[in-house]
Parts: C-alpha cells; sequence; structure tokens
C-alpha cells in the first residue's frame, strides 16, 4: 500500500514539475559595491567590476518562479584610500524567489527576495597573508522582462540586485575587519524561455 501512494505521489510532483516553464537567461552586470570600512583613520571598499551574468529561472506558473544566478567569477581589488590592497575572486550564487506581474502587455514586471553566498578564493596582497572569508546574505531584485509581440521564446530583461554581504578580510599583522561589500548590480540581457 505504501509503495502505491509513493508512487501516485511521484507521478503527481513529476506532472506538476513538467507543467512549468524554463528560462535561460544572458547578461552583463555591473557589479557596484556600497559599503566600506574604516580602519582606523583608513576606508577600506572594494571596487566596482563588470561580469557576465548568466542565470536559470524555473516558472512554477505565470506569477511564481525562482531564479538561481550563475555569475562568472567576479574579480574585485580592495582598495586603502584608493589603493589596491587586495585582490580577490569570487563566485556570488544567489537564488530568488520571485514574483511576476503578468499582464496583457508584452512588460513583465518583477520583484524577488532571497539569499546570496559570497565565495572568494586566489587572495593577494602586499600587505602579507590574506585570507577572505565565505559569506551569506540577503538578497534582493527587482526588474522588467520585455518580450515583443513578434518574438515566440526571446525577450530582453533588465534588472537591479541588492546582495548584502560583508566578508571577513584577515590580514597579518592587521586586525580582522568585515568588509561590508553590499553590491547593487545592475543587468541588462536577453532571455529565452522554453
Amino acid at each position: 500500500m505504501f509503495k502505491q501512494v509513493a508512487l501516485v505521489a511521484l507521478m503527481g510532483l513529476s506532472a506538476s514539475a513538467m507543467a512549468g516553464q524554463w528560462q535561460v537567461k544572458l547578461g552583463g552586470s555591473a557589479v557596484a559595491p556600497t559599503g566600506d570600512y574604516q580602519l582606523g583613520a583608513s576606508t577600506v571598499e572594494a571596487d566596482s567590476e563588470l561580469a557576465f551574468t548568466p542565470s536559470v529561472e524555473y516558472f512554477f506558473n505565470d506569477n511564481i518562479s525562482a531564479e538561481l544566478l550563475l555569475a562568472t567569477p567576479i574579480s574585485h581589488d580592495v582598495l586603502l584610500d584608493g589603493h589596491s590592497a587586495v585582490k580577490i575572486k569570487h563566485l556570488p550564487p544567489t537564488l530568488t524567489a520571485k514574483y511576476n506581474f503578468k499582464n496583457s502587455t508584452g512588460f513583465t514586471p518583477y520583484i524577488g527576495v532571497g539569499g546570496t553566498a559570497f565565495i572568494a578564493w586566489d587572495e593577494e596582497s602586499a600587505l602579507g597573508k590574506v585570507k577572505v572569508k565565505e559569506d551569506f546574505g540577503f538578497a534582493g531584485q527587482i526588474g522588467f522582462n520585455f518580450q515583443p509581440a513578434d518574438a515566440k521564446n526571446w525577450g530582453a530583461f533588465v534588472d537591479v540586485r541588492y546582495a548584502q554581504i560583508s566578508p571577513e578580510v584577515q590580514i597579518d599583522g592587521v586586525a580582522n575587519f568585515d568588509l561590508d561589500i553590499n553590491p547593487v548590480i545592475y543587468t541588462l540581457g536577453y532571455s529565452y524561455k522554453f
């Protein structure tokens, strides 16, 4: 009996999963950190960077979707009073649950909330041995997708994300500190829905 119930449940889940639609998005982003840290009389902050930011989105129905940002590695210079002090690379996988405001036009605004990770590696510093720790934080997103009337699956999108990221920085001879990167990410790209 249990096997039959499990089989029926799995079939139901499979059918509901297949009922949705997948969307792939290819975008270019400007990553603009908004935070900094006062290290004594000096200011420490990450610089702005450009990045290729593909993502995958699954639509449960016309309004509800989940999007996973799969950005390529992003390199940052951490500036001490405007001069490069630390170089880091990181990945920012970000998952957001989104509400899409479906309407009769080609514009579909959306808003999303979720979480992000900061996974750093290949840290370098002229100040000494450096380690930037992983961090996890809140993420928010707002934007719109535009699909022209004659486009069957293609569209264009614009969105703005905010990520709350404050990784701990450890440098030999310097007290550990949290670098408040907290970037705003501006993205423009193309979308394709299957």
